[in-house]
């Protein structure tokens, strides 16, 4: 009883750290200025870039050792099947921004959604992660033990704070408590995850590298192609300053937690 308690508290753990994240837009006493936006956008991308690398391609290559030479196969195929589904995305919804996204009473910009479903699908694979060892405990398959399954999840749970964050903050002109759900409800697919791969685990292992490197190649894509534009300034580097935080900050818990 006291194993499932742990189990079902550390598949938890990583959406409660989004929800931290998320809840910072409380303590805005004021929207975001236009520079601030930036800051944050910036910041969004270099967290994703830096999650792109350590949370997502390195344990994809680290997984697939058992292939040799041809360890990088996963990963490289994922990121360029990434490419090409968003590719043919913004081929075939060119007015995906205009219909969904930009009215008066929801200014929800595209490079916002966009950061959202990035950093969405980023969640679904470490919720993956997260159920392939504690699908491992309950097996007794132990991949990991209960110990080593919980520090993952916490790890997890503490890189997924500036997460929230990143997607809440730009997104307060929607409203503090839209903008608080957003961030929320991007971190409730972990949970789903790790639930739905602990019940189908045998068939999720094998093409678990292929999905994380999918999902890096989906931020990556994102962050060129939607945000890197929209924070460019010629006389501001704010933008560019936000990407380097960001990416050290993620850098550094990835490789302290990871």
């Amino acid at each position: 009883m006291q194993e499932i308690f742990f189990i079902i508290l550390g598949i938890v753990l990583p959406f409660i750290g989004t929800t931290i994240g998320a809840a910072s837009v409380f303590f805005l006493k004021k929207d975001l200025t236009n520079k601030g936006r930036k800051i944050f956008l910036g910041f969004a991308s270099g967290l994703m870039l830096a999650a792109s690398i350590w949370s997502l391609i390195i344990p994809a290559i680290d997984m697939s050792k058992s292939l040799g030479k041809l360890s990088w196969f996963p990963a490289a195929l994922g990121l360029i099947l990434a490419c090409i589904f968003f590719i043919i995305i913004d081929i075939f919804l060119p007015n995906f921004e205009k219909k969904f996204l930009a009215t008066k009473k929801q200014n929800l910009t595209r490079e916002n959604a966009m950061l959202i479903f990035a950093i969405t699908m980023h969640n679904f694979p470490e919720g993956m992660a997260v159920g392939v060892a504690f699908a491992g405990i309950l097996n007794k398959n132990y991949l990991l033990g209960l110990s080593s399954a919980l520090i993952l999840a916490l790890g997890i749970a503490i890189q997924n704070i500036p997460e929230g964050a990143a997607i809440a903050l730009p997104n307060v002109k929607t409203g503090k408590f839209k903008a608080f759900a957003l961030g929320t409800l991007s971190g409730l697919v972990e949970p789903i995850a790790a639930i739905l791969t602990i019940l189908i685990s045998s068939l999720v292992i094998p093409i678990l590298p292929y999905l994380l490197s999918f999902s890096a190649g989906a931020m990556i894509y994102v962050v060129v192609e939607e945000i890197l534009p929209q924070i460019q300034n010629k006389t501001s580097k704010l933008g560019t300053i936000g990407v380097f935080i960001g990416f050290s900050i993620m850098m550094i818990l990835d490789v302290m937690l990871g």
